[in-house]
């Protein structure tokens, strides 16, 4: 059951002060879609009565059966702290029905609900995310557009004056605090005019929501502040890009399945088993948790961000990296995600890649403790490491050919973000880029 019933949604929205609701949903590529209401309509939202037209939305129906259904989920009532004065506006985030009440199957947020389904099958209670989203801030010009001037010259963890960034980044955590985050750290990343915001572990659902509310806030804050906040994979060459590290752990009835203190490592075998899944469905994932052209451009070698297919207690070259903290705080961390991921799908395709290893019993390899960057090729496949999918093409490839990955989506989800993804690739393939102009036009 709920925290909030409707009668509680409607005396908020009277004690608060509220006079818009803004029904928020994520469309198949990511992309936060709201419909905004008066607050008169509040009832009608909250008995699952607001349609809107579904042929509009990316990824989700044709044009011929265009009516949706939108199903409030009453406990992600928040008030935007920034609007103030006459008109307050609040959120609730939702659920997509089609109009004979049926969950839409095309829904990112139903696609993660039913992996949990399957999660709660294998007698598993709790599936939680701790993301570490990051995004660049950029000046703003005349007209209000986005350029590529950074607004500082910081490095890792740097402090003002170095760090300009540091007093839209401290608005931007009172926000999300007053907005009911717990925010466990905040500071500027390794490139410069790069930060990081790291929020309190959740379930998957209220994680994968989190996330996209995060993106909102950051966006809005920095606007404020005369910056731009991108969480684009690969912004600027020769520096690093942004991830999205996410850090996962299964629980059963209030224990962590993962923690093992009878083993030499900690780690206990439903944790093996889930490291193993996620090796196996790596390179099939990736299309989703990567879903950009830009993404591939941040997974290559120097820059922090995995290009292969291992995992490791120590080492932060892998795909997967054991924390060193146990008990309740053992996780795994998957370091190749972006912030460009539609976090519900991507969230999705790692759970329904972990489980597979644990319905299997499948072993992981060796853990690889050497720095992989230094190693070559031949020593990689010796070694049984794998590249991941070095573009968004072959990504595709190899998600079209993985059962786990395509049952997890559904046919309908499947098959439009193949063909939007497509769209995308062959207009990067065909477009001719300033580099290659500088490379040819006057060699050739």
């Amino acid at each position: 059951m709920g925290r909030y019933t409707k009668e509680d949604i409607l005396r908020f929205a009277e004690e608060q002060n509220v006079k818009f609701v803004r029904l928020q949903f994520t469309d198949l590529l990511g992309i936060i879609k709201n419909v905004e209401i008066p607050v008169d309509e509040l009832q009608k939202a909250v008995d699952n009565e607001m349609m809107f037209d579904g042929s509009s939305i990316e990824g989700f129906v044709r044009i011929e059966e265009s009516d949706m259904l939108l199903y409030p989920d009453l406990d992600t009532w928040v008030v935007f702290p920034w609007t103030s004065g006459k008109g307050k506006v609040a959120r609730l985030i939702c659920d997509i029905y089609n109009p004979d009440g049926t969950p839409f199957e095309g829904d990112p947020r139903r696609i993660l609900k039913k992996q949990l389904e399957e999660m709660h099958k294998l007698g598993f209670t709790d599936f939680n995310i701790g993301p570490e989203p990051e995004f660049f801030l950029f000046k703003l010009d005349e007209k209000g557009e986005p350029t590529l001037e950074l607004n500082d010259k910081g490095g890792y963890f740097d402090l003002a004056p170095t760090d300009l960034g540091e007093n839209c980044r401290r608005d931007i955590v009172l926000e999300l605090e007053d907005m009911g985050f717990e925010i466990e750290a905040s500071h500027h990343e390794v490139a410069p005019g790069q930060h990081e915001i790291d929020f309190k572990y959740a379930d998957a659902v209220t994680t994968a929501d989190n996330i996209q509310t995060f993106k909102l806030v950051v966006k809005t804050i920095a606007r404020q502040h005369g910056l731009h906040a991108t969480f684009m994979p690969k912004p600027l060459f020769g520096v690093n890009g942004n991830g999205m590290h996410a850090n996962m752990s299964l629980f059963k009835d209030g224990e962590n399945a993962f923690y093992d203190p009878s083993t030499e490592s900690q780690l206990s075998e439903t944790a093996m088993q889930f490291i193993a899944g996620i090796l196996k469905n790596a390179q099939a994932f990736t299309a989703l948790t990567n879903p950009t052209v830009n993404s591939y451009k941040r997974l290559v070698p120097g820059y922090e961000a995995p290009c292969y297919v291992a995992w490791s207690m120590k080492n932060r070259s892998p795909l997967i990296r054991i924390p060193a903290k146990r008990k309740l705080s053992t996780r795994i961390e998957v370091r190749s995600v972006d912030p460009s991921a539609n976090p519900y799908l991507a969230m999705a395709a790692l759970l329904a890649s972990g489980l597979d290893g644990v319905k299997n019993s499948l072993t992981p390899p060796a853990p690889i403790d050497r720095n992989i960057y230094v190693m070559d090729k031949e020593e990689r496949e010796s070694a049984g490491i794998p590249d991941l999918p070095s573009n968004l093409k072959e990504a595709m490839e190899v998600m079209k050919k993985n059962e786990v990955i395509t049952k997890a989506l559904g046919e309908h989800a499947l098959a439009n973000f193949l063909e939007a993804k497509e769209i995308e690739w062959d207009m990067f393939r065909t477009q001719v880029h300033p580099w290659e102009r500088e490379q040819y036009l006057n060699t050739y």
